[in-house]
Parts: C-alpha cells; structure tokens; sequence
C-alpha cells in the first residue's frame, strides 16, 4: 500500500486542533518536545535528542514557534511542517530557558509532552516560576487519540505487513529450534515485508507464554508446546502490534477450551465496539466471557491499548476509563489467559472505530494453528 506524505495543512489542522483542545481543557497551550508529539505536529524529528532543548510552543495567543539549537536548525528547516512555525534558533553560551520565557503565560497552565526531559522541564520552571505544567497524557490524553484517514491507512498497511510475516512464520519449523531463533527469523520477516524498524518480537513456549511480556530466551520449543507470537514494528512511522498463539503438533482437550475461551472474548470485545460506548465496556465485555469460563483470575492485564506512532498511547481499554469510543480511534483488543507454570493463550488485532461499529486491521485467521 503507498501512502501520501503529509502536508503543511495536515501540520497546520493538527496544531489548530491541540489550542483548541488546550483551550476547552483550561490550559493556556501546549509545549512539545522532541518525540512522537513533535513528529506529530511539524514531521521534525531530531537525528540527535540531547541535552540541548528543542521545544514547539502552540499558544491560543500566538502563532506557533519552535525553539531549536542553531546547529540543528538546518534540519529543522527541512522538515515537512517547518513552514507552518516560526523557528527561534539558540546558540551554545546562551540560556534558551530565558529566550522561551517570553514566549509563555508568566501565570499560564501547559501540557508538556511525556517525553520531555525533567532537566529541561525543570530549567522552564526556573525560567516560568508562576507556571504550571502537566504530562501531557495526563492533561490531554486524547490529542493524538483519533486518527485521521492517512493515518488509518498507515496502521492498515503496517497491519497487513505483519500479516504477511505471520503467514510466512508459521510455514518454519518451531521445534528444536530456541525462541531466540525464531524471533529473529520472525523480525526479518518484519522488514521483508516492509517495516523499517522491528520494535518487538515476543516468542513464549509452553511455560514462557504464561508471562505476557517474557523476553525471548535459549529454551528450546518442543513438540506440544503453546507458542505466543506478538511482534510490533515500525511502517511509514507508524506502529504495527498483534499477537497469535500457534501449537506445536497436536493439542490437548485443555489447550483447544483456554484457546476457544480467548477467541470468545476476543470476537465479543470486537463486537462490541461502536462509537459512543465506553473504553471500559470493552474491556468488561472480554473479561466477561473469560471470567464465565472460570478464567477471570488469569486475565491479568487490559484488554487494548491505543497505537500510532508510538505502540502504546491512549485510549486504553481497561476497567476505570469511561472516554467514549470515537470513530478515528485506533487500538489493540487482546485478551488472554496465562496459565502459570503451564501456557498461555493471547490473541490481539489493531482495530479502528467506524461511523456504525468497527473494522480490523489485522485479517489472519483467529483459527489455532498448528505449526511443526
């Protein structure tokens, strides 16, 4: 799938959108700092993030500026966004904390990106002693929460990508072989088939797929084992994440019933969606199913979690977030079982609201498969 790149308008929408949300939120702007947010906002993404600060400040009263180191500011200049800011540029000896005071409510209330570095955060607040700053997760966790179409497309083809490794991986030999071996043969097929960046590869078997975040190890997989497979990369800057669970040779009666009871709840949660109805409510509807066959108390974490260009970012499908579905939302629904000491069962697609309900960017069967 070829995407387009995004424009200036695209830079400029998404900054109008951020005062505006920062407006209704009471705040008095919304200060970004190199990472997902910056990239999000002006496409700049620093080759080097160091100690030297570079922030945009996005200000109801003013048109955007982004302070930015003056050996850095030729990059600066070439990125997508650059023409929708003004750029402040600094140089080594001066004190950039002084140049942005100006540029800030002497008593204003801002968001500040999570990935901001507590020196320069601390260096604001000696500059802006009256200031107040918050995460912005916290302030304004939905800023980046509702995707625009090229970004659907983008999660979509990063989704069909990860697809594509799949169908290949399981078409290997899993026994005898360690997870180590196959997590590296299961990351190159990430990037055959287009990622730029693997971010994960998780391979559990047998008593390792009880922990839902093991790292890969030397254990060798066997003939009966329960294998998680979760691998995420990066495509186009966007994120790709799913998870199926294959078996190696025949499984038993137990296996086939933990791993009917996760694709239960998996199709139920995914049904569930529709916009307008709670983050939550997905979650309760997956751990309904499982908690009726018994297995409430191995469910142990969220049912999903919002992705784009980070893998993990808001909304979050967990008990406790009452923010209603809207259509744009991208996220995971990935229930599991974790059976300890024994196996375990996860199955996770990225799916995106629509105007009447849901639609999956990953398409592999649901099916348990058998690999050799």
């Amino acid at each position: 799938m070829h995407t387009s790149p995004f424009t200036t308008k695209d830079y400029v929408r998404r900054m109008e959108r951020a005062v505006e949300q920062a407006t209704a939120a009471g705040l008095s702007g919304v200060l970004v700092a190199p990472g997902p947010d910056l990239s999000y906002f002006t496409g700049y993404r620093p080759t080097a993030i160091t100690e030297r600060i570079t922030l945009l400040v996005l200000d109801a009263g003013r048109d955007p500026v982004t302070l930015v180191p003056a050996l850095e500011r030729p990059d600066a200049e070439a990125a997508p966004g650059a023409s929708a800011v003004s750029l402040l540029g600094w140089a080594d000896g001066t004190d950039p904390y002084a140049m942005l005071a100006p540029l800030l409510d002497p008593v204003g209330h801002y968001a500040i990106s999570d990935s901001a570095w507590a020196l320069h955060l601390l260096g604001l607040q000696r500059a802006v002693p009256g200031a107040r700053f918050r995460a912005m997760t916290e302030a304004l966790p939905m800023l980046r929460a509702v995707k625009e179409p090229e970004e659907v497309d983008r999660l979509a083809a990063a989704g069909a990508a990860a697809d594509a490794a799949f169908e290949q991986i399981v078409s290997v030999r899993f026994a005898g072989r360690t997870e180590h071996e196959i997590g590296a043969e299961l990351a190159a097929l990430l990037r055959r088939y287009g990622h730029s960046g693997v971010d994960f590869t998780i391979v559990g078997s047998g008593p390792n797929g009880a922990s839902p975040h093991h790292e890969m190890s030397e254990r060798i997989v066997r003939d009966g084992d329960m294998v998680i497979l979760d691998f995420g990369g990066v495509w186009a800057d966007y994120r790709s994440d799913t998870t199926r669970t294959v078996h190696v040779g025949p499984a038993t009666d137990e296996e086939r019933q933990v791993f009917d009871v996760v694709r239960r709840a998996q199709q139920a949660a995914f049904e569930a969606v529709r916009p307008g109805i709670a983050c939550q409510e997905i979650d309760r509807v997956a751990r309904r199913v499982i908690d009726g066959a018994g297995y409430g108390r191995y469910f142990i974490h969220r049912t999903g979690h919002g992705i784009g260009l980070t893998t993990h970012e808001p909304p979050y499908l967990v008990e406790g977030e009452p923010r209603p579905l809207v259509p744009g939302m991208c996220f995971s629904i990935e229930p599991g079982v974790y059976l300890p000491g024994r196996f375990g069962v996860r199955i996770e697609d990225i799916v995106t609201v629509t105007e009447d309900g849901g639609r999956r960017l990953n398409r592999t069967s649901h099916d348990l498969r058998f690999v050799s």
